[in-house]
């Protein structure tokens, strides 16, 4: 088994660490802490949009919807395929690495594009390579991502807490 996205590029997961022998998606208590932050995280982001888009337009209903998701839950940036490159330059040609794994990340990204950065035109569209993709798990023939809210609601406080997940932005 390799890594996979889930949803959106960007966040890479073991496939054995977040999929059953079934290919479903484990329930959160079955997954190692650091994926289930992200799955959790993913629940409330997909369908989101750009934040680059947001940025830069006045009217949401003209932000294209994120493909792709860079940095730390709860301060990850979401990125649609025509601002990922932006991400990339701002990252790699920048300076934007000093930021990995930080709180900072992405709002310091945006900073940069409220300022009016953006990748030079040269620059390039990112290639994405996918490998076997019929390999991989069908996450929606599997069910789709399970519904945090209800897999929460059966929880009880204590089961919740011991799964030290930031849950702040769900109903539950």
């Amino acid at each position: 088994m390799g890594k996979v996205s889930i949803g959106l590029r960007g966040w890479r997961f073991d496939e054995e660490e977040v999929f059953d022998a079934n290919g479903a998606i484990k329930p959160l208590a079955e997954m190692p802490p650091a994926p289930r932050r992200r799955v959790s995280r993913l629940t409330a982001i997909l369908g989101n949009a750009c934040d680059v888009c947001m940025v830069l337009e006045d009217d949401e209903r003209h932000c294209n919807v994120a493909s792709a998701v860079y940095g730390e839950p709860m301060h990850e940036v979401l990125l649609c395929a025509e601002h990922e490159s932006d991400f990339f330059y701002w990252f790699r040609e920048l300076g934007g690495e000093e930021y990995a794994g930080s709180a900072a990340l992405a709002d310091t990204f945006l900073e940069w594009i409220a300022d009016g950065g953006c990748a030079p035109e040269d620059y390039g569209e990112i290639e994405h390579v996918d490998t076997e993709p019929d390999a991989l798990p069908d996450a929606a023939a599997a069910g789709g991502i399970p519904s945090l809210e209800a897999e929460l609601e059966e929880m009880d406080e204590g089961e919740r807490e011991a799964l030290d997940v930031d849950v702040g932005d769900l109903d539950t």
